[in-house]
């Protein structure tokens, strides 16, 4: 169990009111902030020791910073949230500049590479490792069983998919997340690359010496997954655990979601967001619903009872053993 965090930089941000902080807090877990580069340099194992904001290793200071408390973090929060209007604008400014430079790219036909998976009128799941993804999923495992969509991982989300028991068929991404095993057994390897063919992932693929395409295109992985099955001509995309608002983006330090929201205007037609599912409905059993059970079952066993003249002796002596072991 983490038992404390040491931040070379502050835990709060300026822009929007991050709950990384006030979550850690409330879990018991003190937060020293902006310890500045040197407290990096804390070799792996070393231990440490805690006085106040100073952070100490073999008895020499090697960084002092701000133990933050509860009220600090609240207090930067309703900050954030003051100024998060005047982020928006430049947020959304941002985001039309960059749908302008890319629109040509991303509104046409996008070249994409054969794969040996089969996409055409099916369903296609994309899986990212956000927020919630595990209980997203999880809502939607009779959906998974039922369909049998194709199951595409965005780097970790090949993952997530495999945490639950599923094997994925086509894993998507720059490879800096995903593990060697997920891309063994996927059937098709797809790597992100930058616009001008540049693909760093395709060495980490290389050395395994696992067979990929390469498809170059602006955006994030998850926006190229989505292009990916819609081109292919995917019936349904569903996903769980994608980046679609400004919070998304702002915690990933992006300024604009400009591919995202071209990509998303495109397929749009046959997108299903998955994500937040689980926390639309959690069914509870009723005790009552349970009496009505036990209730059902144990109607045919008294049927047999007033019945069968032999279980009605047998339970009479069962009745008479009790009695004389209770002394009644």
């Amino acid at each position: 169990r983490c038992r404390l965090v040491l931040n070379a930089e502050s835990s709060l941000s300026p822009d929007y009111p991050n709950e990384g902080p006030i979550m850690l807090l409330d879990a018991g877990i003190p937060i020293i902030d902006a310890l500045g580069p040197a407290v990096m340099a804390i070799p792996e194992g070393a231990e440490v020791e805690i006085d106040e904001g100073a952070v100490y290793v073999n008895g020499s200071l090697v960084a002092r910073g701000e133990l933050l408390t509860r009220e600090k973090v609240l207090a930067g929060m309703a900050a954030a949230r003051e100024r998060l209007g005047e982020v928006l604008v430049r947020f959304v400014d941002n985001t039309l500049a960059y749908a302008r430079k890319e629109v040509e790219l991303i509104a046409g036909t996008v070249p994409v590479p054969p794969l040996k998976t089969r996409i055409e009128g099916r369903h296609a799941l994309v899986v990212v490792r956000g927020f919630n993804y595990k209980e997203d999923l999880q809502a939607i495992r009779p959906y998974i069983n039922e369909v049998r969509p194709v199951l595409i991982g965005v780097d970790g989300g090949a993952d997530a998919l495999r945490e639950f028991g599923y094997r994925p068929d086509i894993v998507i991404g720059d490879m800096d997340s995903v593990s060697d095993q997920a891309l063994r057994e996927a059937k098709d390897v797809v790597v992100h690359a930058y616009p001008n063919g540049e693909a760093p992932g395709l060495k980490k693929v290389k050395e395994l010496g696992i067979p990929a395409v390469t498809l170059p295109l602006p955006g994030t992985s998850e926006d190229v997954a989505m292009l990916l099955a819609y081109e292919k001509g995917a019936r349904l995309i569903v996903a769980v655990g994608t980046h679609s608002n400004v919070l998304d983006f702002l915690e990933k330090g992006r300024r604009g979601m400009g591919s995202t929201f071209l990509v998303r205007l495109k397929v749009g037609a046959i997108l299903v967001d998955a994500k937040g599912v689980s926390q639309l409905y959690r069914s509870r059993v009723k005790f009552r619903y349970l009496l009505q059970v036990v209730a059902a079952a144990l109607l045919p066993f008294a049927a047999v009872v007033i019945i069968s003249p032999s279980i009605r002796q047998l339970l009479r002596l069962i009745i008479i053993q009790f009695r004389v072991l209770l002394g009644l």
